[in-house]
Parts: structure tokens; sequence; C-alpha cells
């Protein structure tokens, strides 16, 4: 390594740098799609020269300094597999990113970290229970992974940013590229806030092989998954099982049996999956100290005044484990339209509960 912190700045233009970059670019152009060789050659040579000297049979033309250029201009820098700032959660895989590219700040590698991931056509109440709990474990000094995704990844970025929090975005695409566009603004607001990092050659597009990629990423830099929303063939179901081969906590918020968003984290559960209704559950499986918790995920007596009759309290006690609609919620509590309407209006005035666009109640709190 020719960095004293181990960390390469394309910004740095002596040659030591330069050539450094050069090679380890190389190797991250030839060897990224393959980590678990690219991994055992250089823990081999301990040199990313020695390892490039393995793959004379490629043809694949590369332009180190293009690259370099690219890097420069967004301003990321570059964090080599063999460098001694990389992070322990992922060197100790098999199958490591070889070259990570990061733009924002490196200590969010290090700290403890949380995945949060979920299904992109998530609905208000996924979307809402994304960004609650991101918001409450970035407020207990938690960093935030996801994907950058549609849907609960983005929910959960924003939840941490909203918090003051850190939050940390693994791309399926170079890094000088965001996936989706519509995302820009956001990956400015994290890499500002936290970090967005990509293990791919800058100019790389989203190709769909690529995200099952980054999800071993996301899930081997946290020390616990939590599925938000999952269909039956979701990718957030990727990172899962990445994260249970790597030995990984996995934990899914339950939902309704009948709704698909919910199927593949219902399936999670019923296969072992931590149950995860609050903070605080994930919160105590890290040992993280009650002190650390944020004020809402702290364990609390019911609160007098508005909301806690007998009758919204019944119906906060439903709404604890999936949201139901008006009709739903008259049925299993045997209450009448009117008293049913005024409990919820109450509820609903006071915070604490709110309506998706599907006509579903859900807790807001």
């Amino acid at each position: 390594m020719h960095s004293t912190s181990g960390v390469l700045d394309p910004c740095d233009s002596r040659l030591e740098t330069v050539r450094a970059l050069r090679e380890w670019l190389a190797v991250q152009w030839h060897l990224a799609l393959d980590p678990v060789a690219g991994a055992a050659s250089l823990r081999v040579t301990g040199c990313p020269r020695k390892t490039l000297a393995d793959q004379k049979g490629r043809a694949t033309p590369f332009d180190p300094d293009h690259a370099i250029r690219r890097l420069r201009a967004v301003g990321a820098r570059v964090v080599p597999l063999l460098s001694p700032v990389y992070p322990d959660r992922l060197a100790r895989l098999r199958d490591p990113a070889l070259v990570m590219s990061v733009r924002g700040d490196l200590g969010c590698l290090d700290a403890s970290m949380v995945a949060i991931v979920g299904s992109r056509a998530a609905t208000t109440y996924g979307l809402g229970v994304a960004r609650r709990l991101a918001g409450e474990l970035a407020s207990a000094g938690v960093v935030i992974v996801s994907g950058l995704a549609l849907g609960i990844d983005a929910a959960a970025h924003q939840g941490a940013l909203e918090a003051g929090g850190r939050t940390v975005a693994v791309l399926a695409c170079g890094p000088d590229r965001v996936y989706p566009a519509r995302h820009r603004g956001l990956a400015e607001r994290i890499a500002r806030q936290g970090a967005v990092l990509s293990e791919l050659s800058p100019g790389t597009s989203p190709l769909p092989p690529f995200f099952p990629l980054r999800n071993r990423l996301i899930s081997g830099l946290a020390a616990a998954v939590i599925v938000v929303e999952a269909r039956e063939r979701s990718g957030s179901l990727t990172t899962a099982g990445h994260a249970a081969n790597q030995g990984i906590d996995v934990f899914a918020v339950p939902g309704p049996i009948t709704a698909p968003t919910s199927r593949g984290t219902n399936r999670l559960l019923r296969d072992g999956a931590i149950v995860v209704l609050e903070a605080a559950d994930v919160l105590s499986e890290l040992s993280i100290p009650q002190k650390a918790w944020p004020a809402r995920a702290r364990p609390e007596a019911p609160r007098p005044g508005v909301g806690t009759a007998p009758g919204a309290a019944a119906i906060l006690s439903v709404l604890e484990h999936q949201p139901a609609t008006r009709d739903e919620l008259g049925r299993r509590l045997g209450r009448g339209p009117e008293q049913l309407a005024l409990d919820l209006l109450e509820l609903e005035l006071a915070g604490r509960v709110a309506l998706d666009r599907d006509g579903r109640w859900h807790r807001s709190e």
C-alpha cells in the first residue's frame, strides 16, 4: 500500500499514489465480478501487481487514467482490500469487495451498522415503518445501510437523515452513477451525512446481475438485517440469505398474510427470522445500553390523556401487529361505526394512527 492512511485519493498526484491507483483500479476492472477468486489471489500475493500478472489472458481494454478522472470528478476515494482501514466485517468474507470507491465519511464503515431493506413497491405502512425504525436506530448511534433503491431502501435512508444520523448507500453501479436517477439528490445528502460506496468500476451501468452482488455487501457491513416488506421473489430475500450465510441476525416486520408485500417477510419469520415490532427489539439484540436509546424506543408506561380511552387503547392494540381497515377493526373489536370513527379521529389528531391510501389504518407513533 502506497498511502500511509491506506486510502488512495485520486486528487493526490504523487507518483506512488497514481501507480497504486492504476493497479488497484485494474484489479477492480478485471476481477470485481469474481470476488472469491480475486480475494484469494490478493491474500496469497499480497500485491495487486502480482494478482494482475495472473490475468494475462484477459484482453478487455481498460484506461485507468480515465477511471481516476471520473473518481476525482465525484470526489470518491479508494479503499483496497489490503488496506489497514478496510472494514473488518467485509474483510472476513470469502467474497469481499476487492476495491471500494467511497464518497463521504469513511468512518461510517467501521461503526455499528444495521441494514434495512425491502420492497421497491412498498405500501404506505411499510414506508412509515422503515422510516421510523431507521430514525430511532440512527438516533441511538447506529449507522443505517441500504441500497438506495425505490421504496423501503429510500425510506430507510431518509429516516436516518431526518433523525440527524448517518447512513450508507451501497450502489449496484459505478461510483459516478446513481440508480435510480431520481435519487441523485438523496445520494448527495447521504454522501454529506454518511457515505455512498461502490465496488464496481467508474462508468459501470446498473445491470441486473450487479444487484445480488451488491446485496452481499449490504448484509456484510451490518450487524443485523431488517426486512420490512418483501414479496415472495424479492431482492431483499437475497440480502437476507446472504446475512444468514454470513452469520448475521435477520429480522423481519410481520404483515397481513394476504398482502403480497408481506409474503416474503412472513416466510422469513416462519423460517426463523426474529420478529421486529419496534427499534427496541433490534437495539436489545445488539446489546446497546438503554441509556443510548432514543426516548421513543425506550419502554414507557401508557401515556394519559389523548388517545388512551379504552376504545382507543383497544384500536392501538389491534394495530400493533398489522394494519386494518375500519370494517376489520369494527368486526374485531365489536364496535359500532360511530364510536369507532370518533376513537380513530382522536388517535389520528394525536398523531398515533394514520390512514393508508389503500384504506387501512396503521400505527404511526
